[in-house]
């Protein structure tokens, strides 16, 4: 039996058939069903469609009372992705002419409202490649069954604003509903794309923003101990989860004066070790590494041992905070040094502050 994770398809991937069919049944009257497509990579997917509308069919060209409206479910594969399982509409009308594809925000799809998006403000959250993608294959039904392809696509989720709510979008300036997203089409199971992609807009709405300092969190109780800290507004702090080289590696191309990496013990111990990918799957703690930092810092011998010996860092810190070592400031000033490394001399001024799990401040440096 095959144990092979399934690959799924982007929201643009499902937008891109759904506006191939509707546009089809707006200048034939059938909708083809299922509909191949052609992903940037040479893929050729079908997808069966959900929902069929078609009013007015085989009307004039330009006629804007006739509509066509398809609709496909996203499937994700395995990934668990937030959108799986989503309705996705295209709804197509004839546009003026020589106006080519326009695109709008229908219900579920949010707008651009601050600047530093690959979109310019008030536009529909489609990105640019699905718009690519829909302008291709707008322009290969219109070569087959003789349109202009000047067309007004209106995407919509169904669900979609309060799918939004568990994504990045509010942060980034996107309200009202999901962002239609993707660059091959195709969604590969755990690659955590979506969350990186939001990493790298988040850095770039934060400079587009003025802002000269952000922080870099792995989890909600260090995003409110960091914006405390410093007062930072919303749109200076960063999602980092696991993913401290993305955020390192992107700043180091596009930088920010100041940057402050806010985690726990745990994660940071391992950014401390030189892991940039701090999930438990892929990275463990190395209880041998603070030990290490124990010995280095005076610590006794006895301590040490005890240090290697816990069953987690917070265990060890725990050990050490009751000696009245500062292990939580030796792991914060090494992970600081790591993080200057994967900077590579960029201008970007690192400092690191560390928690408990109470989000209680055990260690700061930088």
């Amino acid at each position: 039996m095959s144990t092979a994770l399934r690959h799924g398809w982007t929201t643009g991937a499902c937008a891109t058939a759904a506006t191939t069919a509707a546009y089809t049944a707006l200048l034939t009257g059938a909708f083809p069903d299922p509909v191949e497509i052609l992903l940037p990579r040479g893929q050729r997917p079908a997808f069966a469609l959900a929902t069929e509308e078609l009013s007015r069919p085989l009307t004039m060209e330009g006629d804007p009372s006739a509509m066509a409206r398809a609709g496909v479910v996203k499937d994700a594969g395995d990934d668990p992705d937030v959108t799986h399982g989503a309705l996705i509409f295209s709804t197509v009308r004839h546009g003026a002419p020589g106006t080519g594809v326009v695109f709008r925000a229908g219900p579920g799809v949010g707008t651009v409202t601050k600047p530093g998006l690959p979109l310019e403000v008030g536009e529909p959250a489609i990105n640019p490649v699905p718009r690519q993608m829909m302008r291709e294959h707008v322009e290969r039904v219109a070569a087959r069954y003789g349109g202009s392809g000047d067309v007004v696509v209106e995407i919509s989720v169904d669900n979609g604003e309060e799918l939004a709510g568990r994504t990045w979008n509010p942060r980034l300036g996107i309200l009202g509903g999901l962002s239609i997203l993707g660059t091959t089409g195709v969604v590969v199971p755990y690659s955590c794309s979506a969350w990186i992609d939001s990493i790298r807009r988040g850095i770039d709405v934060a400079r587009a923003a003025g802002h000269t300092h952000v922080a870099a969190c792995t989890g909600s109780t260090s995003e409110k101990v960091a914006a405390e800290l410093y007062g930072l507004p919303d749109d200076a702090l960063l999602d980092m989860g696991d993913f401290a080289g993305a955020v390192l590696k992107y700043l180091r191309r596009h930088p920010v004066p100041r940057l402050t990496v806010a985690g726990g013990i745990g994660k940071l111990s391992k950014l401390a070790d030189g892991h940039l990918d701090l999930h438990s799957g892929r990275s463990q703690v190395s209880t041998e590494a603070l030990a290490t930092l124990v010995r280095e810092a005076g610590g006794s011998g006895e301590l040490a041992d005890r240090v290697l010996r816990a069953n987690t860092a917070l265990q060890a810190l725990q050990l050490c905070q009751r000696e009245s070592l500062p292990l939580g400031d030796l792991v914060a000033e090494r992970a600081r040094v790591a993080a200057a490394g994967v900077l590579r001399g960029a201008a970007v001024e690192v400092d690191v502050v560390v928690i408990d799990r109470a989000g209680t401040i055990v260690g700061r440096a930088g």
